[in-house]
């Protein structure tokens, strides 16, 4: 008889798709990449790369997936996020034919179908819709296509248990439950995905949003309420918490709250594959990369995380550590002193020379085998720094140097192309009576 399989929570960073949808905020497609490798390198099951059907996202997420197949990017699965329906589908297969994961997104609760579509639309439409979205995801090659129910926490159970049911027999690998305005507790929402994993036993993805400061707790709790329940949980997060209003679940948050909480410790199963130890390097990248700071109080990555200043506790920490700290610095890659050069310095930038240019990356101990390498790489270089608007970090001076060609794409930005499909067809009716919905330009 074959072992039972021990239920487990994954994690499915969403930075690069919902924290890039952050008002006001920004990444260039060379920080997205760093962002994809460094998360590659924690262990984290898949990230959510961006949009196959909008054109500026095409070159990045082709690079990106080259990326994959070159071995420079070595587990993580990288997914595209479109809505459920058939249009998009055909469209990001057609502008990325080497994607091989999506997720498709509708709206299922009462305010949303009324809100969206002021009457226009039905709870059985969006099955519907959803349904033909998914079945044209698998019989077009998509390895997995999981399935979105946006605005789930305001949806009626009984919607819900058909909404994942229709979706699993319909060839969906999980259904993600979006607590989309933060409207869950920890405790309802714990219940609620429970009950769907025992009456659908289908994986669940939980992707909550902090409007009322409790995504994480809430991520935490649906994880568990999944596992409970007898299915995978997939936590979905984004480094530093960074997100649409008040943010989505912290990355770092979620990963400690797992392996460190009393009631989590040691009961729960995390993917094996993760390495904390890379904490403290991703979460300094995108503060870096969004231009946002780190909140001194952020949990383990703040530079308030391990400061002890009142005497009880000062006294305490140095007597023991455990006294006053719950995990150790070090277990976030943190504690190694942090070099700053106060002297002279040469960077290399959109206006770089020759001369300058080699100089730093001798400092990185990287040598070029002619001119025309090193004039070539400049270039890049050069235009990476007016694509990122900010001097480039060490990495991303690595990365350009040792994979040029990917870095071309993926620093190249498409212009609008009118795809075959919209040439074949500009609206077509659907067997419900209503016509297709545009593609976002």
């Amino acid at each position: 008889m074959a072992e039972k399989k021990e239920n487990t929570i994954y994690i499915i960073d969403v930075t690069n798709r919902d924290g890039v949808q952050t008002s006001r905020l920004h990444l260039a497609k060379l920080n997205k990449t760093i962002i994809n490798m460094y998360l590659d390198k924690m262990g984290i099951f898949q990230s959510e790369a961006g949009f196959p059907t909008t054109n500026h996202e095409t070159n990045y997420l082709r690079g990106n997936l080259e990326l994959v197949e070159i071995g420079a990017i070595k587990r993580i699965r990288l997914s595209g996020w479109i809505r459920a329906i058939v249009d998009d589908v055909e469209l990001s297969r057609e502008m990325v034919p080497e994607l091989k994961h999506i997720n498709i997104s509708t709206s299922t609760s009462p305010q949303m179908i009324q809100g969206k579509w002021g009457g226009d639309r039905t709870f059985k439409d969006v099955i519907a819709l959803m349904k033909d979205a998914l079945q044209c995801a698998i019989s077009l090659g998509f390895e997995t296509v999981g399935v979105n129910a946006e605005d789930a926490s305001r949806t009626p159970m009984e919607d819900l248990i058909e909404f994942f049911t229709v979706a699993k027999e319909n060839g969906a690998c999980r259904v993600r439950y979006c607590d989309t305005l933060g409207y869950d507790d920890p405790f309802t929402i714990y219940e609620r995905i429970r009950t769907l994993a025992e009456h659908t036993k289908i994986d669940i993805e939980l992707h909550c949003h902090n409007d009322l400061g409790m995504a994480v707790a809430c991520s935490v709790a649906g994880a568990k309420g999944a596992i409970d329940g007898g299915v995978d949980a997939y936590i979905n997060t984004t480094i530093n918490g960074i997100g649409e209003r008040a943010g989505n679940a912290d990355l770092v948050s979620c990963l400690l709250a797992i392996l460190k909480s009393s009631g989590m410790e040691g009961r729960y199963r995390l993917d094996p594959c993760i390495d904390l130890t890379w904490s403290w390097k991703i979460a300094k990248y995108a503060s870096y990369a969004f231009g946002v700071p780190i909140p001194i109080t952020q949990v383990g990555v703040g530079s308030n995380a391990f400061a002890h200043e009142s005497g009880i506790h000062a006294d305490g920490a140095l007597k023991d550590r455990r006294n006053y700290e719950l995990y150790d610095c070090e277990e976030l890659g943190r504690g190694e002193p942090e070099i700053i050069e106060t002297g002279r310095m040469i960077t290399t930038g959109a206006y770089g020379g020759i001369k300058g240019f080699r100089d730093v990356y001798n400092r990185l101990e990287i040598e070029f085998h002619s001119d025309e390498e090193a004039r070539e790489i400049l270039d890049l270089v050069r235009l990476a720094n007016v694509t990122t608007g900010k001097p480039l970090t060490e990495d991303e001076l690595r990365f350009i140097a040792q994979y040029p060609e990917q870095a071309r794409k993926i620093l190249t930005l498409t212009a609008y192309q009118e795809p075959e499909i919209k040439k074949k067809r500009t609206t077509v009716t659907r067997k419900l009576g209503f016509p297709y919905e545009r593609v976002q330009e």
